[in-house]
């Protein structure tokens, strides 16, 4: 069997990184397809190797297929050491190992088997046609996802492979007798035997080789840089959706991730709002080290903003030691009332929650106030170099004149009229059984209503 049948294996290859510039999305990326790519071609040279070490001795049953078996055993110990020490980044311990895959694989191919009984030319390897295989090692290489080391490995095959038919051209063994027997064979027919030749190194084959590995090769790296593309640009949109999912609730980062530009469509639209405060913040935090006043928001925040998404609201903006909450943007629902309500409600109750296990750990309770209205907004980008998506209008204002309200009624949460029957028009009778609590209090007049208006409060 010839020396070339033992090499076909899979190369780890190192990422040199992005060529857009670092970001934790586009790392983490990349980071996570060359570790899966790096496995990959790992498993891929393993499984290769193992049958192959097992064919061996099938097809060539002589002691001197040992001396191969060893070198195939070399190659799966050198797939090991790439594995351990591949990353995303330059890595010249990386490098090194890649190097030393062509150098073992050029050596197999090239070099006669010292065990071999057979007196044959050096340059009779070439006629096992054993170059194919560095295509091997070239296009395994495209699980790197880096189209820098597909140019690396590219021009290093081709410099080994030159390199080492330099070396046979002049301390290979050859047999002039071979080529006067293949001379006197085809005496009218030079070509013939300059083709048959078996002392003969061929260049002109050997330089076509090169030639096709070398236009493969920047086809492969040219292809893999757009797939590196691809890849950033994935990134780049798992980076925008984790942005969104801090504002948003998880149904509508589906829904804008799947439209165009939904957020710059001015329009007027009839939304719930909803208003959250600490109670008596400014005295609660008058005597706490700012890191305790600081971790007492998150706490806070991370409860409240947690009922706003899991009712499908929006996270308009914190506001120090409060929040603003929408519930029917970027699109209208057909709960918008409803969810707004009930998110006050479980906001309640989480805050209960809360209290009591800060009462469990001696702490004092922390109050919260709510206020909720429903009506008519106008949406849209506003800003010039910087955007921002705002809602606007007599809706928000009242919104956060009832969650002031709140105090001076000494309830928790105030609801006006009209977004409490929208909510109850809204809702199944289980859920309409949830707000049979609250409580309808005589009209007042509210600052930016026209007329006096009937207040829930629970």
């Amino acid at each position: 069997m010839a020396q070339g049948d033992t090499t076909v294996h899979s190369p780890a290859v190192p990422d040199t990184g992005p060529d857009t510039g670092p970001n934790r999305f586009a790392q983490a990326a990349l980071a996570r397809h060359k570790q899966e790519g790096l496995e990959l071609a790992v498993r891929a040279r393993w499984a290769a190797l193992a049958v192959i070490a097992l064919l061996l001795p099938f097809l060539n049953p002589r002691v001197e297929v040992v001396y191969t078996i060893a070198l195939v055993g070399l190659l799966a110990l050198n797939g090991w050491f790439l594995r351990r020490v591949g990353r995303v980044g330059r890595s010249s311990r990386e490098v090194f190992f890649i190097g030393l895959d062509v150098v073992i694989l050029t050596f197999v191919l090239l070099f006669p088997n010292p065990l071999m009984e057979e007196q044959w030319p050096t340059t009779i390897v070439y006629e096992f046609q054993i170059f194919m295989y560095y295509f091997v090692i070239l296009v395994l290489g495209t699980l790197s996802y880096s189209w820098r080391t597909i140019m690396a490995l590219g021009h290093w095959s081709v410099g080994a492979w030159l390199v080492g038919t330099g070396l046979i051209w002049a301390f290979g063994v050859s047999y002039p007798e071979m080529s006067v027997a293949v001379a006197t064979a085809f005496p009218e027919d030079p070509f013939m035997v300059r083709f048959l030749d078996p002392n003969g190194l061929n260049w002109d084959r050997r330089i076509q080789e090169v030639v096709v590995f070398i236009i493969c090769t920047y086809t492969l790296a040219l292809t893999v840089r757009r797939f590196e593309g691809l890849i950033l640009g994935s990134a780049g949109l798992e980076r925008e959706r984790a942005n969104l999912s801090r504002y948003f609730s998880p149904n509508v980062v589906e829904e804008l991730s799947n439209n165009d530009e939904p957020l710059k469509q001015i329009r007027n639209q009839d939304i719930a709002v909803l208003f959250v405060d600490i109670v008596g913040f400014t005295a609660l935090s008058a005597h706490r080290a700012p890191e305790d006043v600081i971790r007492l928001l998150r706490q806070f925040h991370g409860r409240m903003e947690a009922e706003v998404f899991a009712h499908s609201g929006t996270l308009d903006k914190y506001l120090g030691d409060g929040m603003m909450a929408t519930f029917g943007t970027p699109s209208a629902g057909t709960q918008d009332a409803s969810d707004a309500l009930r998110c006050a409600l479980a906001m309640m109750r989480a805050m209960e929650a809360w209290n009591d296990a800060r009462d469990s750990e001696g702490m004092p309770p922390i109050y919260a106030s709510f206020g909720l209205h429903f009506g008519p907004v106008v949406m849209g980008d506003i800003g010039a170099n910087r955007l921002e998506f705002a809602v606007i209008g007599n809706t928000v204002n009242v919104a956060s004149r009832l969650e002031a309200m709140s105090r001076a009624m000494n309830v928790t949460l105030v609801v006006s009229d009209v977004a409490y029957h929208k909510a109850v028009a809204q809702s199944s009778p289980e859920q309409v059984a949830r707000f049979a609590h609250m409580v309808a209090n005589p009209a007042l007049a509210i600052r930016g209503l026209d007329a006096p208006m009937v207040l829930w409060t629970a």
